[in-house]
């Protein structure tokens, strides 16, 4: 019992909330591209992390929703890059080690493992909702950014349309990468340099009108 009274298990911090709430990503997204979403069940992915049903159920809304986490991280890291792209400096050279499917960011899944899940939201309505849900969310992040960059007000309409590209270059580059790569096996180290490859061809023509 607590000096106040209260019996129990303390109250987990937000640091853990947010482990848990990766945990239960990375193991939804394992069983989603392993078995698909139909045949995966919140008891599944609760198994997977070992925690009961209604824990997955009290952080997310859907089992598609499980993924929210690994689609929304990096959005920060890539605004911090944002912020910090020098004049003059290409804008690919920026984000050498930011993109959003970048494990090493999310510590989740592998990238074939992460492409094989953009591929999955071609054809599962639920998870295209939330893929294209994490752009909505990066976009006003990405356009904050670019106005403190350029020191402009943070509603000026110029880092709000610059963000929009932007924004639509990211996808656009994972989505064909993902799309062209496939399902079949491919070298990680060329897997690796094939998406940095199509990130920054999407990314020197988004500057083009970024400039």
């Amino acid at each position: 019992m607590t000096a106040g009274g209260r019996t129990g298990r303390p109250p987990l911090t937000e640091e853990r909330k947010a482990e848990t709430r990766l945990e239960i990503a990375r193991a939804a997204v394992d069983l989603f591209v392993a078995q698909g979403v139909a045949a995966t069940t919140g008891e599944q992915i609760g198994q997977a992390v070992g925690v009961s049903a209604r824990t997955v159920w009290r952080y997310f809304p859907s089992k598609e929703a499980c993924v929210r986490p690994l689609f929304a991280a990096g959005i920060e890291a890539v605004a911090d890059c944002l912020r910090a792209w020098r004049p003059g400096q290409p804008l690919e050279e920026a984000f050498e080690d930011a993109v959003p499917t970048d494990s090493r960011l999310v510590r989740g899944p592998d990238r074939a493992t992460m492409g094989a899940l953009v591929r999955l939201t071609r054809g599962e309505p639920g998870l295209r909702a939330e893929w294209l849900q994490s752009y909505d969310e990066a976009e006003p992040a990405f356009a904050r950014a670019l106005a403190e960059r350029s020191g402009l007000p943070a509603d000026d309409l110029r880092p709000t349309i610059q963000a929009a590209m932007f924004n639509a270059a990211l996808r656009a580059a994972v989505e064909h990468y993902a799309w062209r790569v496939g399902d079949e096996t491919t070298d990680p180290a060329g897997a690796e340099a094939e998406l940095t490859a199509t990130m920054r061809s999407a990314l020197a023509v988004a500057a083009e009108g970024l400039a």
